[in-house]
């Protein structure tokens, strides 16, 4: 069926977000809540991201399907995603795991997360689906993908990031012809291919792709009757469709929605504590590589109503001052210093206290004269008066999570063994 003229195409779309991941890299952090429902940028969630791309591209219809302890997620679309209106065609569902094909049937995967909820697809009346994880950092014109899709009759289009080639083997990556077409999916390749035109860089799949309905819904059906599938987009109907399809690759770069301010195209998979510590902090330098002040393309979220944040004591060494940091609503930064750090909303720090490269979620709590660099302190964590952490490396990972890079993740439960330990 051809798209109506003059009507963008995100009118006739709607997106699919899988948002039933864990994320288990990220440890501790991810005991109480899916990867997506993760605190980033000082008030938002991760998922915000995937859905205000397709709320701001004008996606108006939209599908989150949950699994892995969804309380949080599911809260926070209730309080920060209840502007649809279906009096205006608009849609937002929550599609929790609820054994709708069978008893004892979950979600199987990626794709069988769709296939299970085929009948719901069906009632919006859309021509394409745009299938998104709801677990990466990044802003983008989906509009600009469905165009590229339609023009080139492609089966499946898939959103892609250029990496060094160096780097890709981390990646399911993508060869592609001249044209752009898929002619192989490649999962973690040991010698990953060059791109036509540049050999030292690679196209990594983004976990993004563009559907015509008909053609996704008959796909599904034939994946869910096939055994020997594991019912996932990039193990199994991915690589079905290049095999014997029309798969189409979207550079980001095409599509990467800029203020000016940022370089170069922006895309994170924040999924270890690593990466996750390094994009907020990123987040306060001079000039960030993600613009979040950006009103023409906002990051919508759950906007808490807070008071301002409140710096107070103006004494030598006993001074309420934040540099080079992003302050939250409702914070109090009471004689202490912060530097190069985040605190989401909600955080208090007591006299004496120092943080030095520090995320800190919603309402922590630092304690007079603690000393903490280089780590993240999970939501609620009431850190006692005098810690010390990021000055002794073997000290931390006695009572806390150390990760690969050196971060230190606090979360209560560490805490509360501490103090039981130490009596």
């Amino acid at each position: 069926m051809k798209p109506q003229p003059n009507t963008r195409l995100s009118s006739q779309a709607m997106a699919f977000v899988l948002a039933g991941g864990r994320g288990s890299r990220l440890k501790e952090l991810t005991d109480t809540r899916a990867k997506p429902a993760v605190y980033f940028g000082g008030k938002a969630r991760i998922i915000d991201f995937a859905l205000s791309n397709a709320l701001n591209s004008g996606i108006r219809k939209m599908a989150i399907a949950t699994q892995y302890k969804a309380h949080s997620l599911i809260r926070h679309m209730q309080r920060g995603w209840s502007f649809f209106r279906a009096e205006r065609n608009e849609y937002l569902d929550i599609l929790p795991a609820s054994q709708r094909v069978s008893e004892n049937q979950w979600y199987l995967g990626t794709a069988d997360a769709v296939t299970q909820n085929i009948d719901i697809v069906d009632s919006y009346k859309v021509r394409y689906v745009v299938v998104l994880a709801g677990d990466h950092v990044y802003k983008m014109d989906y509009e600009v993908m469905l165009q590229q899709h339609v023009a080139t009759g492609a089966d499946v289009t898939i959103g892609c990031l250029t990496v060094p080639r160096s780097e890709a083997s981390a990646f399911g990556v993508m060869d592609v012809d001249a044209m752009g077409r898929v002619i192989a999916f490649l999962e973690k390749p040991a010698d990953p291919p060059g791109m036509p035109g540049d050999p030292d860089s690679t196209l990594a799949s983004m976990g993004i792709y563009v559907f015509d309905w008909d053609f996704l819904r008959n796909l599904l059906l034939s994946d869910a009757a096939d055994t020997n599938s594991s019912h996932d987009f990039g193990n199994d109907l991915i690589p079905a469709i290049v095999r014997n399809g029309k798969a189409m690759a979207h550079r980001f770069s095409e599509s990467c929605v800029t203020s000016g301010l940022e370089t170069e195209p922006y895309w994170r998979d924040v999924g270890t504590i690593d990466a996750f510590w390094q994009a907020n902090i990123d987040l306060t330098e001079f000039t960030p590589k993600l613009d979040l002040y950006d009103n023409a393309w906002p990051i919508w979220t759950y906007a808490e109503i807070v008071p301002p944040a409140k710096f107070i004591h103006d004494e030598i060494g006993r001074r309420g001052m934040a540099v080079s940091s992003l302050v939250s609503g409702d914070c109090i930064v009471s004689g202490s210093e912060v530097r190069n750090s985040l605190l989401f909303t909600g955080c208090r720090t007591h006299s004496y206290a120092t943080l030095d490269h520090v995320v800190a979620l919603p309402y922590a709590d630092i304690g007079r004269g603690a000393r903490l660099a280089r780590c993240v302190l999970d939501r609620g964590v009431t850190v006692p008066p005098g810690l010390v952490v990021g000055e002794d490396p073997e000290e931390d990972a006695r009572w806390f999570r150390v990760s690969a890079g050196g971060i230190v993740l606090i979360t209560k439960t560490m805490l509360a063994a501490r103090a039981h330990a130490l009596g």
